[in-house]
């Protein structure tokens, strides 16, 4: 089974502490930056761990602006 792939548009002065925060997170979640100017990060997230990733984002937006985004 593959990871899944979600896409969000965050503040881009926020990037940083957004992949800080997530690599404290082994093995749950992988952070890339697709487009920095843009604020444009994507999730990797691996089988049987979506639940848990989606309860830290939902932590996480209450002081992060994040917005799904479809490519």
């Amino acid at each position: 089974m593959e990871s899944t792939v979600h896409y969000f548009r965050v503040d881009r002065k926020q990037i940083g502490f957004l992949k800080f925060i997530l690599e404290a997170c082994e093995g749950i979640v992988t952070m890339s930056t697709v487009d920095a100017g843009l604020g444009l990060i994507s999730l990797q997230i691996p089988p049987g761990c979506e639940g848990e990733v989606t309860g830290i984002l939902n932590d996480l937006q209450k002081d992060v602006f994040m917005e799904p985004y479809v490519k």
